[in-house]
């Protein structure tokens, strides 16, 4: 079980990644806003990072990750009501929230990796 878990964790993880290499350096909302195809592709990570966590905590709801349940939440409002995404809030979550949830992936990934 642990070798899933680390398997999703490097999931989020890498997904991550992908939204910070996608945005740069200079993040910029109004680019953002403006660009449908950036758009699409962060929200494609987010329902990855909402997947990944739901699976983990499937298989173990002990793992400790702040705000799984709105991230999960985001996953299925990506998902199911796609015609009510709101940029504002992807931008928020981005910049204040993505940025905890790697600090916390990345040191539940070394706790794995260093009990193996």
């Amino acid at each position: 079980m642990k070798h899933k878990i680390n398997k999703y964790l490097y999931d989020i993880l890498k997904s991550i990644n992908y939204i910070e290499s996608f945005l740069g350096e200079n993040r910029n909302f109004y680019d953002y806003e403006n660009n449908h195809m950036l758009k699409k592709a962060v929200e494609r990570e987010f329902e990855i990072i909402g997947e990944a966590l739901n699976r983990i905590l499937k298989i173990n709801p002990d793992i400790i990750i702040s705000n799984s349940r709105n991230i999960i939440g985001l996953r299925n409002h990506i998902i199911h009501a796609y015609d009510n995404i709101v940029d504002e809030i992807i931008w928020g979550i981005i910049n204040k929230n993505l940025p905890l949830l790697k600090i916390e992936v990345e040191k539940l990934i070394d706790k794995n990796d260093s009990e193996s």
